[in-house]
């Protein structure tokens, strides 16, 4: 008989996982967590500390990537609870006491890839998970990602949630005695806490907007930002008579998505009209020329995830105004969108996503490598749509089905 323990490092505050037999003398207290997932953008300032507010340090990460939760926190034991019997335990100099942090509960699905049956043989034991060290309700958000990647590979894996300030030398001697061949790195902080792993160690990078060119050229970047295929096709659903798209980005953070972009228009029979803009003077006379050519019955406009060309405080709300007034439909990669008034948008489906991540991750250990790097867009999606924006449109939703999330609120 075994039990999972949580080792604490200096820096790393983890679901770090390992076995050990009772006979050790060790007791561990713990304490379940049921959560569901959104992750931080890599370029998001550095993450608070646990006494720091989070509605202060992530106000515009999480309004456009984490506006709720999908599913609530069924089962939360505090570790006051049990501080009489743990203060008895503690007593015996013998025993140390460890805290368990165990991520949901896992669902074995079986998988038809040879590649990773083959790594799955080694065991899940192989994979570790990095992420940011955040508090509640967001650091459950990691959980429901992680309960992915354990479904897909048959098994739990050793979790580290890293500050800002993490010992590099300590994650990686915990890596090591782990054996762990390759890392998710979830979220800003975990992939920079990845860069500093010892090269031995493959690193697959999930949950952010943006990275930087050293890992887009050595690793696979798993961005939040969903696949435009994804988005043209449930445009075309909705609107079957579209025939233009409009959108307005920034080269400096959207380059590679508009290249995915152009090519997904052609293949649905779509014209996608880009413009390019460095700052938010060069973005608002780009969406005024737009609104001037646009053609309301067969044009769209699509917002894509920008800082610079799709700025909330002044752009967003002048954008959703004139397109009401002229009938134009307009549809986002950014789920806050919705709520605001977008006709759709699609967010992440965060079980899934750590499937996606975990197959990555097994395909590695399979072949040694990473089989591709670069970009690759979300494509692990569920839909939100505004039901008040489809009626002005015109749009009977009632007769549609897809949709994971409705707004205005029922």
């Amino acid at each position: 008989m075994s039990i999972s323990t949580t080792h604490l490092l200096p820096g790393i505050a983890p679901f770090f996982r390992r076995q050990f037999g009772l006979g050790a003398g060790i007791v561990a207290v713990s304490l379940l967590t049921v959560a569901s997932a959104w992750a931080i953008p890599l370029e998001a300032t550095d993450l608070p500390r646990k006494d720091i507010s989070l509605q202060e340090d992530y106000a515009g990460e999480l309004r456009a990537m984490a506006p709720f939760l999908l599913s609530h926190v069924s089962s939360r034991l505090a570790s006051g609870e049990h501080a009489e019997v743990t203060q008895a335990i503690e007593a015996f100099p013998e025993v140390v006491v460890f805290p368990i942090f165990v991520a949901g509960s896992v669902r074995v699905v079986a998988t038809k890839n040879l590649a990773n049956k083959i790594a799955q043989a080694a065991g899940a034991g192989n994979i570790a998970v990095i992420y940011p060290d955040i508090g509640e309700p967001y650091r459950s958000v990691f959980a429901q990602i992680i309960d992915g990647i354990e479904s897909k590979a048959k098994g739990r894996v050793a979790n580290f949630a890293v500050g800002p300030n993490v010992d590099a030398a300590e994650l990686n001697d915990a890596l090591r005695r782990q054996d762990t061949k390759v890392v998710i790195a979830l979220g800003r902080q975990g992939a920079k806490a990845s860069s500093a792993l010892d090269g031995n160690i493959g690193v697959v990078v999930g949950c952010v907007l943006s990275a930087s060119e050293d890992q887009v050229r050595d690793h696979q970047v798993n961005s939040l930002s969903p696949d435009p295929a994804l988005l043209f096709s449930r445009l075309k659903g909705m609107m079957p008579k579209v025939r233009r798209v409009f959108t307005v980005y920034d080269p400096r953070l959207n380059a590679w998505m508009m290249r995915l972009a152009k090519e997904a228009a052609r293949t649905q029979g779509l014209e996608l009209v880009v413009y390019e803009a460095l700052d938010l003077r060069s973005a608002v006379r780009a969406y005024q020329e737009i609104f001037t050519a646009s053609d309301s019955s067969q044009d769209a406009l699509w917002l894509p995830q920008d800082a610079t060309t799709v700025e909330e405080g002044t752009v967003l709300p002048m954008v959703l105004q004139e397109s009401w007034d002229r009938n134009l439909a307009v549809f986002s990669s950014s789920f806050g969108h919705v709520r605001r008034g977008v006709l759709f948008s699609l967010y992440p489906n965060n079980v899934e996503l750590g499937r996606h991540l975990a197959g990555s991750a097994l395909g590695y250990l399979a072949t040694g490598g990473n089989e591709s790097s670069g970009m690759v867009p979300l494509r692990e999606v569920l839909m939100a749509i505004n039901l008040r924006t489809a009626k002005h449109l015109g749009i009977n939703a009632s007769r549609q089905r897809g949709f994971d999330m409705t707004f205005p609120e029922q």
